[in-house]
């Protein structure tokens, strides 16, 4: 290696981002953080360009930016600020950039993680919405490319550790039966059901084993980031849904597992800490120090599993049939919950009718197939503008 790989970060202020710092910072003669990006959190991209001195930074609007970029200069720090959805693509395909981490929550994420996979750039993608979203598309982008993609969940990252290295030959061949995805069951797994209407969005995003963002900690409490995980294991694994069974770990220390046709189960162990998945893909196939202790099986003492409850947790199975429907409806899927759950954190909705709302903007729009990223993006403002309309005739 002729000197450090040049890393961008989508998404660097939030949990995913800061993880990746912390790994890059351990190791500076392999990683340098090239670009940095932020939504609305200024203050916190100033001093994260303060500690790394990035190329660029980029942030959503030009005010913003023009403020950013008066205080690097004020603190003599040679970093230029970008602006908006171009920003973000620039610094995904920028020439002299190896690695991107995706993270940018939600649907925002697809474009500049498509222009890293279309740029040949070694893609960590932790963004499972852009998976999700455009799916075969995106693939296809893949196929059509010299990227690779690494996932970045703790889940897919597991799984993509317990499968033989030719599994791109089909599941099947390679001897594999299922994949088991865990789950931790968020911090209402054992809540009495009549509750779960009056819970709030800080009990919601009191996530029992995982530091997380506010909208990532809504989705694991309703399950439905198991959903979205399951959507996007199909497409990462080219498994069919029937394939991929969820199953609750309240200890998140086996983070899944590969079932085989010889009896075998392979799993992946380790302590709640993004930094492993990342310092993984970060180095693969070789392997550095992630800054995570230790797994001490003899102080987790247990592991213990069970079957989700459907009834407690209704996103997964809308999450699972629209695996099973295809089309845009994953697209719409994760439109539809974007909008709900923004609205559950607003106080404007109750836990329970986050799925209610999904499911309504399901049974209202017929999924199609998606021939192209307008058709995704269609869909996306379609199932947006139900959900708002859902809102807004509850509201009145």
């Amino acid at each position: 290696m002729s000197g450090p790989l040049q890393v961008t970060i989508l998404g660097a202020t939030g949990s995913i981002g800061l993880s990746t710092l912390d790994v890059i910072a351990r190791h500076p003669e392999r990683y340098r953080a090239f670009a940095l990006t932020a939504f609305s959190r200024i203050a916190e991209l100033r001093e994260l360009c303060r500690l790394h001195h990035p190329r660029y930074a980029v942030v959503a609007d030009s005010s913003r930016a023009r403020v950013l970029q008066e205080q690097l200069d004020s603190d003599c720090v040679k970093t230029r600020v970008l602006v908006g959805e171009g920003g973000l693509s620039e610094v995904a395909a920028h020439p002299e950039v190896d690695v991107v981490m995706a993270a940018i929550v939600g649907a925002a994420g697809l474009r500049p993680t498509l222009s890293a996979v279309q740029a040949s750039k070694r893609v960590l993608l932790a963004n499972k919405e852009a998976l999700v979203m455009s799916g075969a598309l995106f693939m296809q982008a893949l196929h059509d490319s010299e990227a690779v993609l690494l996932p970045i969940d703790s889940e897919h990252n597991a799984i993509f550790q317990c499968l033989p290295g030719n599994y791109a030959a089909g599941l099947s061949r390679v001897g594999v039966r299922r994949i088991l995805l865990t789950a931790s069951g968020g911090p209402f797994r054992q809540l009495p059901l009549e509750q779960l209407a009056a819970v709030s969005a800080d009990q919601a995003c009191a996530h029992p084993n995982w530091s997380m963002g506010r909208k990532i900690s809504v989705d694991s409490a309703s399950m439905m980031n198991k959903g979205l995980e399951l959507i996007e294991a199909c497409w990462l694994f080219d498994a069919r849904p029937e394939q991929v069974e969820v199953v609750i770990h309240p200890q998140s220390v086996i983070h899944s597992m590969v079932d085989y046709v010889d009896g075998s189960v392979l799993a992946q162990l380790g302590n709640p800490d993004m930094r492993t998945p990342i310092a993984h893909a970060l180095a693969w196939p070789e392997r550095i120090d992630s800054g995570v202790s230790a797994l001490d099986l003899l102080q987790v003492g247990r592991l213990d599993f069970e079957a989700p409850d459907q009834h407690r947790f209704p996103c997964l199975r809308i999450a699972r049939q629209a695996a099973q429907d295809g089309g845009t409806a994953p697209a719409m899927l994760n439109a539809a919950n974007e909008v709900a759950v923004d609205a559950f954190l607003s106080g404007r909705i109750r836990f329970t009718e986050i799925a209610s709302i999904i499911e309504d903007v399901l049974d209202q729009e017929a999924s199609v197939p998606a021939r192209c990223i307008a058709d995704v993006l269609a869909a996306d403002t379609q199932a947006r503008r139900l959900a708002s309309s859902w809102l807004q005739t509850r509201d009145r």
